[in-house]
């Protein structure tokens, strides 16, 4: 079956783990340092790190599909009634 010339490839996914896991690393240095450099929490800053950029990545993905002209989302407690 011939390809079709419109159609893209699919993007390259090979360095966006690296990227991430470049991205993650830095952050959990800077975690690191702002303790005064001390040990025995690297899974702590690692987890926390993963944390941060994962919510940084939803934000800005929500940002992105989000029309200019649609409000703010209200960010509260909301009480739902199953009745």
């Amino acid at each position: 079956m011939p390809s079709d010339p419109t159609k893209k490839p699919p993007p390259k996914a090979v360095s966006e783990p690296k990227q991430l896991e470049d991205q993650i690393r830095e952050r959990a240095y800077e975690l690191y340092e702002s303790r005064g450099r001390e040990d025995g929490h690297d899974l702590e800053d690692w987890l926390r790190a993963e944390e941060e950029i994962a919510r940084e990545k939803v934000r800005s993905i929500a940002a992105r599909s989000r029309p200019a002209d649609a409000p703010e989302p209200i960010r509260g407690i909301f009480s739902y009634s199953l009745l």
